[in-house]
């Protein structure tokens, strides 16, 4: 009688990665893409139906409960980032090295890539139908927002979405550093469940003014790949502004605003850092 656990071993110890490093790399590159997947999915199905499936509070509610998904897919092996922000802040905090930085941040942006392109394939006949085949990034018929993040109208300047990103993402760390800190008495396993919740709120709180990415992995690599699959870039300059950046340096900037935020009034008083673990 053929044993199956015994094949499934063998076959898994033969292509076994032993680096811990490339194995790291690999779970932030899933969690990203399960992050980007999901969660631009349903931005998709309430765009491409014209607002009939689904509503704004549908997607806050999708996007927190992909962050739980994810991060319970990879927080085994590196305590779940999927975001440069926190991986940056956690770096700041002597919690990860420059290897694990460089290579969780390259994971994650490639992860955010091919969930966009994987969507994009999934919807390619919606969007069709949408836009008659004419890629509009803003207007009645853009679909560009599935992707990426834009201002929510002409008038909301590239400073005020970048002070939007700072806030937002600084909750968002400090939550993560929170949860982590031991003396706050959140059961093991539960920490994902909290930071999703926590997004769901800031989507809640801060969507309007430009859709919350507080993640440079879930906005910059969907947006360079709709640049290149025909939406053109305009995606760069929205209504003629450089908003690009926005995305990206502003949750950077947040993200050691909300480390240096709790470790200052909480995380580094009375307590030794071994203590502390995130």
């Amino acid at each position: 009688m053929v044993n199956c656990n015994e094949i499934i071993f063998q076959i898994g110890k033969k292509f076994m990665i032993n680096n811990e490093l490339i194995r790291q790399c690999l779970a932030e590159f899933l969690g990203t893409f399960i992050l980007v997947l999901f969660g631009d999915g349903s931005v998709a199905q309430y765009v491409l139906s014209r607002n009939t499936l689904g509503s704004p509070l549908s997607i806050h509610f999708a996007w927190g409960l992909t962050v739980i998904v994810a991060l319970y897919t990879v927080c085994g092996v590196t305590g779940g980032h999927i975001n440069p922000a926190v991986s940056l802040a956690l770096f700041a905090a002597c919690r990860i090295n420059v290897k694990q930085l460089i290579g969780y941040i390259i994971s994650q942006l490639i992860g955010g890539f091919f969930g966009a392109v994987v969507l994009y394939c999934i919807y390619y006949e919606a969007i069709d139908n949408f836009d008659g085949g004419v890629r509009q990034v803003l207007g009645t018929n853009g679909t560009a927002g599935i992707f990426a993040t834009y201002p929510v109208a002409e008038w909301m300047p590239a400073k005020a979405g970048f002070l939007d990103q700072v806030v937002s993402t600084a909750v968002l760390v400090g939550v993560v550093f929170a949860v982590g800190d031991r003396r706050n008495g959140v059961p093991r396993g539960m920490e994902p469940i909290i930071v999703g919740m926590s997004v769901m709120i800031i989507g809640m709180g801060f969507g309007y003014n430009c859709g919350y990415p507080i993640n440079p992995a879930r906005d910059f690599p969907p947006r360079l790949f709709t640049a290149i699959a025909g939406w053109g870039s305009e995606v760069w300059t929205p209504n003629g502004v450089h908003w690009w950046w926005v995305p990206i340096f502003g949750p950077l900037v947040g993200g050691l605003v909300g480390m240096v935020t709790y470790q200052g009034l909480i995380g580094i008083h009375g307590v030794i850092p071994e203590e502390i673990v995130v």
